[in-house]
């Protein structure tokens, strides 16, 4: 992964230029293994700007003793300091390499660490840059996309264990079948649960995030199950809701209707579309069937080394897809006191066509 790192490296010293800042000091962890592939809980980078022979060896890597032999495998290619006050070392730095203006990310600096900073930086400007990385982020490589592949694959397999093997069935808590299908995801190659399973019951499944209890699955409810696993760092996110024994009448007309609106949303899901129409086209066919009010969140998020992260695909997001960003589509309608149905899958957007990455069969499954 060194080359992939090597090159998204590149691509922040672009951006760097274009703000006139002659390094960025990095300091959130996952931005910090996006850049390194380094995976401790303490390090800071430095980031030469200058597109010039070299660039890389002023490029400064920071930990401390306790990941000296894991930052020696992880970050081979930078130059490597040990020091647990991680940032604070690399803002001496700043004043020792004759930095002026030095990008921070503002979004996850307090206001008395960047005091400290400005105090070891030794006159150097600290200019808030937020979202630099974050930006980058937004587009994944191929690595990335085969790593949300992965995490898909697994919660796939994972279900459809829990389903063959009689996981689903009435009787057991929504407590244990969430552990069986954490458990399963582990067994098929994820280091863990993307985010707290969600098996919600019955009534329970009106409830968008509902936390699983010990409420004991029926005969005839709605089970919703929203899980993903985690590979390698990425996130997979899918939800699929079924019904325990033959559905009613109420629970197809929801179903299909919910069905319906996740095929117009991911057909919506294509390069350059505004994020805005791509949960209108999928929001629209709910509220045409009178159900609107009971569409209670936006239509999707992005997902990558968070499992919420830009873009946001809703009335509130901004801006457009481009290729390679990996989406979630996951309209819902929720009647209190009855039941729920969403339907979720992770996409990556492509020059043509999205792949979808969750394969789970979206058609009714009566267990």
């Amino acid at each position: 992964m060194s080359e992939a790192h090597a090159h998204r490296r590149h691509a922040l010293r672009d951006r760097l230029r274009e703000r006139e800042l002659d390094a960025m000091l990095v300091t959130d962890l996952l931005n910090i293994r996006y850049l390194t592939g380094f995976t401790g809980s303490n390090a800071a980078l430095l980031v030469h700007a200058a597109d010039e022979p070299g660039a890389e060896e002023r490029t400064v890597f920071c930990t401390d003793g306790r990941y000296l032999l894991q930052a020696e495998k992880q970050v081979p290619d930078l130059e490597r300091i040990l020091d647990r006050a991680s940032d604070l070392a690399l803002a001496g730095h700043v004043a020792t390499a004759g930095y002026r203006r030095v990008g921070f990310e503002s979004q996850h600096v307090t206001v008395d660490g960047l005091d400290a900073l400005a105090a070891q930086a030794d006159g150097a400007e600290l200019v808030r840059a937020p979202g630099l990385v974050e930006q980058l982020r937004l587009v994944k490589d191929e690595s990335e996309i085969e790593a949300l592949r992965m995490a898909c694959a697994a919660a796939d397999r994972a279900l459809a264990d829990l389903i063959e093997h009689g996981g689903l069935r009435p009787g057991r808590t929504e407590l244990e079948v969430a552990r069986e299908l954490e458990a399963r995801m582990l067994d098929h190659g994820a280091a863990g649960p993307s985010f707290d399973t969600i098996v919600a019951a019955g009534p329970n499944s009106a409830v968008p995030h509902h936390r699983p209890t010990d409420a004991v699955l029926a005969e005839g409810d709605l089970v919703k199950l929203d899980f993903g696993a985690l590979v390698d760092g990425y996130h997979s996110d899918m939800t699929r809701t079924v019904v325990l024994g033959r559905a009613a009448d109420w629970q197809r007309e929801i179903y299909q209707l919910v069905q319906a609106a996740q095929t117009a949303g991911c057909g919506a899901v294509r390069v350059d579309a505004d994020v805005r129409a791509i949960d209108t086209a999928a929001r629209q066919v709910i509220e045409d069937a009178g159900y609107g009010d009971r569409f209670l969140h936006g239509l999707g998020h992005g997902v990558g080394l968070e499992i919420h992260e830009a873009p946001t695909l809703s009335q509130r997001g901004d801006g457009r897809i481009c290729a390679g960003m990996a989406v979630t589509v996951e309209p819902g309608v929720y009647l209190a006191g009855q039941g729920g149905v969403r339907i979720e899958d992770t996409l990556v957007v492509r020059p043509s066509t999205p792949e979808l990455l969750t394969l789970t069969t979206k058609e009714l499954v009566e267990v």
